[in-house]
């Protein structure tokens, strides 16, 4: 552990947490599984070697599979520049490279970084500028369906089917000028989602790209900028979204604004990634088989991510998580072997990386979104997500398992076991947390018989209590996904 008061300067500083010490102790090493032969990127090495190691006893788990081809955009070329087609291509993609933007807590250490970072942040916009613009009639036009589905950290989410597929466009409001509030909606309490600036936007899309080719996360297609008023169709299914929600939670706010307010300069990023199915929210769990698939194939997808790019999700709740059916669930009288994994035929998807944080390699710097720029997600208690917030800036605050209350979350940059709070760090252990949220969120709302629950909390027992944030401070923990998956 560093000594209080000291600094972290990013990069890769240990492959151990901070609180490492004094909450995780080396558990009981879990008997070996028969192995068996899973296909595996040629270029996995090192932790990543690993993790292939850890799920070769998973024979479900589908690590490679060279069938499988790019997904294609469902929109047509419209009005695209030949800029804008080198940005969709593989081999292009370099010229779109986002550098990470330097954290405001890490001062530049000499005048050259500084011009870099003003160098990397003109290549964002220039990007950005680059991109094919389009109106919102033209990504929903005559004969296609759109569907407001969710509402990410800092964006909408919607599906738009057409004949050329299905597509999820996660909706991000740029710089730019919208109506202002009526009289009605300033009594409502309507409370606008706040734009965001071009560099604000550049750590999730290059972790979109990082994490697009592990098995897990979402399929990355293109994006592009959609620019001017609403069409009917996306105010229809605005106003559909929000009163089905309404009807769950009469007290809840809506903090998007209307597409009523569009105005011909209101500007949007769009990002188009591949369908992957239904919200976890609004997914009926029945069996015991789809809580072991849909926990451990996120574990087993954050424990890939963790070792190839030091990923740490941190907004993981039940919103962010899409279950699809894609086989017949077996029968337990039709299994050709034993054990609890890979029966139900489901598949699971981690959206959204808004909030999360990872690196490249040794020697860049870590992309991370600074929480400490808005306190009141630690503050809130408008769900039971918000816990988990606390959970983790908690933990940076006093590496154990303690979670302060919301009045302890109001100083930014707080003091903490090894000084000012920087979210730049690799703290694995927000993975356990979400893991630990993900569990408990499934069983109680679980809809299946009673006995199928009931013997998936028998069987889970000892991993939960290892797994469980709030257990005493003489249990020991994990620390990571991939200790899970140990």
């Amino acid at each position: 552990m560093s000594k209080p008061g000291t600094v972290r300067r990013y990069g890769k500083q240990s492959k151990k947490p901070r609180a490492a010490g004094r909450l995780f102790v080396e558990l009981p090493e879990t008997p070996k599984l028969a192995t068996k032969t899973v296909l595996v990127d040629e270029h996995v090495s090192g932790d990543d070697e690993v993790i292939a190691n850890l799920t070769q006893g998973l024979s479900s788990v589908k690590i490679h599979d060279e069938s499988i081809e790019p997904e294609k955009s469902i929109l047509p070329p419209r009005r695209r520049t030949r800029q804008s087609v080198l940005l969709d291509s593989p081999e292009d993609k370099s010229i779109i490279h986002l550098t990470p933007r330097r954290s405001v807590l890490t001062p530049p250490q000499s005048e050259i970084e500084e011009e870099e970072e003003t160098d990397h942040e003109l290549s964002v916009q220039d990007a950005l500028k680059e991109l094919q613009v389009l109106s919102w009639a033209e990504v929903c036009p005559l004969g296609d369906s759109i569907v407001k589905i969710a509402e990410a950290s800092y964006a909408e989410v919607y599906r738009v089917t057409n004949e050329r597929g299905t597509s999820i466009i996660k909706v991000i409001r740029m710089s730019s000028p919208i109506k202002p509030q009526t009289k009605t909606q300033q009594k409502a309490g309507l409370v606008d989602e706040e734009p965001h600036g071009e560099s604000d936007l550049q750590g999730e899309l290059q972790i979109s790209e990082w994490v697009a080719d592990i098995p897990g996360f979402v399929v990355y297609k293109q994006r592009y900028i959609v620019q001017g008023k609403s069409c009917r169709e996306l105010l229809e299914t605005h106003q559909a979204f929000h009163k089905k929600l309404k009807r769950k939670d009469p007290d809840r706010l809506q903090f998007y604004p209307s597409p009523s307010r569009y105005l011909d300069d209101t500007r949007f990023l769009v990002v188009e990634l591949g369908d992957a199915g239904t919200a976890l929210e609004d997914f009926e769990l029945a069996t015991a088989d789809q809580l072991w698939d849909i926990f451990f194939h996120v574990a087993i997808a954050l424990a890939r991510a963790e070792a190839r790019i030091e990923f740490e999700h941190r907004d993981l709740h039940e919103g962010n998580l899409c279950i699809r059916k894609v086989s017949e669930a077996i029968p337990k009288d039709e299994r050709d072997r034993t054990g609890f994994f890979g029966f139900s035929g489901l598949e699971i998807t981690i959206l959204d990386y808004g909030l999360s944080r990872a690196q490249a390699d040794y020697d860049s710097e870590p992309v991370a979104y600074d929480l400490e720029r808005d306190l009141s997600i630690f503050t809130s208690e408008h769900a039971a997500q918000c816990r988990v917030y606390r959970q983790m800036r908690s933990f940076l605050l006093r590496g154990d398992r303690i979670c302060l209350p919301p009045e302890d979350h109001r100083i930014p940059y707080a003091h903490g076991i090894d000084g000012p709070i920087t979210w730049a760090i690799h703290e694995p252990y927000t993975n356990v947390l979400w893991l630990a949220y993900l569990y408990e969120w499934m069983v109680e709302n679980f809809r299946g018989p009673k006995r199928e629950v009931n013997s998936f909390k028998r069987a889970t027992k000892e991993l939960w209590s290892y797994l469980d944030p709030e257990a005493d401070e003489s249990v020991p923990g994990f620390e990571s996904a991939s200790d899970i998956l140990r």
